[in-house]
């Protein structure tokens, strides 16, 4: 069989992206620095600027700073406002909404209290404010990529079903309840695989992971390959309901000492939304805080001792806890997971999250990032 040849619609196509996404990387480049990496000519190059920058998709940035004596070489960028992504985050008594641009940098935010119910008249007045705020940030409906809506509880491999949602009592939940109030494309992802996949834009040398999401609620993701594992059946890694005690405190999802009864956030004993306070008395050596700060860690690192006997990779502590974990934290689990494990194990597999903050909302918005990215 004869190999199949390249046409010139492809050949232009594949130079179009090759320049596009070499100026995106680099973020700011001259003409002749595209020329010399890219091994491409001067009026390929300089037709692929100019049709570019028509559809609006890179400007000139001012002048790169040179040497040689002359003329200053005009700087290319990107337009990163050229297309954006939303992102939502649902919660029991709260919405957090997130805009992103093209480098998954946050344009604007938004926060405000409703009760969740899976109710029409819920997801009408989410997707209102969702609209509000696009309006807001003064975003056409070209601009938007699409919405993803992150939440607590599993999700189907494709988006568009909620196939476990006990904390907010929502199991089958289809995406349509949204889709119908926006005209965008939307889907439904897992906090914590959305908090994993910031994790990965932030950490582009990342390949295997362990992601421990420590909030409110306890979840976790696996990364393999640069990939979020799911499963076959869509409930892989949902370590919170390992039991740890059958005798121990009741669990969300009705059995007794799972670990989100002993490592989520909840188990400080302390108003999540004013952890600043609790910190600082645990800092203060307040005693009553730091014994309960003492025996979370302690459960912390019976939790990852178990999980990498089962994955020797690297454990990434994320969640809400991430910004205010320290050394000496870190120094601890070390401590107490050498204690519990049969091997001598380097202090070199714990790492506090590399993006702490708005890694839900901006991990639910990434995807379409990705995908636009993939295909310009």
């Amino acid at each position: 069989m004869m190999k199949k040849s390249i046409t010139p619609s492809e050949i232009r196509q594949t130079n179009r992206q090759r320049i596009y996404q070499y100026i995106y990387q680099k973020e700011s480049v001259a003409q002749q620095d595209i020329a010399y990496d890219l091994h491409l000519s001067r009026p390929t190059i300089t037709t692929n600027l100019n049709a570019l920058k028509e559809e609006g998709l890179i400007r000139e940035a001012g002048q790169i700073e040179s040497e040689v004596v002359g003329r200053k070489p005009s700087a290319y960028a990107i337009q990163p406002q050229y297309r954006v992504s939303i992102g939502v985050e649902l919660l029991s008594h709260l919405i957090k909404i997130i805009a992103i641009d093209l480098y998954g940098r946050k344009i604007d935010r938004t926060v405000f209290a409703i009760d969740f119910q899976p109710t029409d008249a819920y997801f009408k007045a989410v997707c209102a404010r969702i609209l509000q705020f696009k309006d807001d940030c003064q975003f056409c409906d070209e601009q938007v990529l699409g919405v993803g809506f992150a939440m607590q509880g599993l999700i189907s491999s494709d988006g568009q079903r909620v196939i476990y949602g006990k904390i907010l009592d929502c199991t089958g939940l289809h995406v349509s309840a949204v889709q119908q109030y926006l005209p965008y494309p939307c889907r439904f992802a897992h906090d914590a695989d959305s908090a994993a996949i910031a994790e990965l834009w932030a950490a582009p040398g990342l390949d295997d992971a362990f992601y421990l999401s420590l909030s409110r609620h306890l979840a976790a993701a696996l990364i393999l390959d640069r990939k979020i594992i799911t499963g076959r059946h869509g409930h892989s890694v949902t370590i919170e309901h390992i039991q740890m005690d059958p005798d121990g405190a009741r669990c969300y999802c009705g059995k007794r000492g799972c670990l989100e009864t002993l490592c989520s956030l909840r188990t400080l004993q302390w108003d999540l939304e004013d952890l600043d306070a609790f910190f600082e008395k645990v800092r203060a050596a307040d005693r009553r805080a730091q014994e309960i700060w003492i025996t979370y860690l302690k459960n912390l690192a019976r939790a990852i001792n178990m999980l990498h006997l089962i994955y020797d990779k690297t454990f990434i502590l994320g969640g809400y806890l991430a910004p205010y974990l320290q050394q000496a934290d870190i120094d601890y689990l070390y401590q107490e997971i050498a204690e519990q494990t049969p091997f001598s194990e380097a202090h070199d597999f714990l790492e506090v999250s590399r993006m702490p903050k708005h890694n839900i909302t901006i991990g639910a918005a990434l995807p379409y990032v990705q995908a636009f990215l993939e295909k310009i």
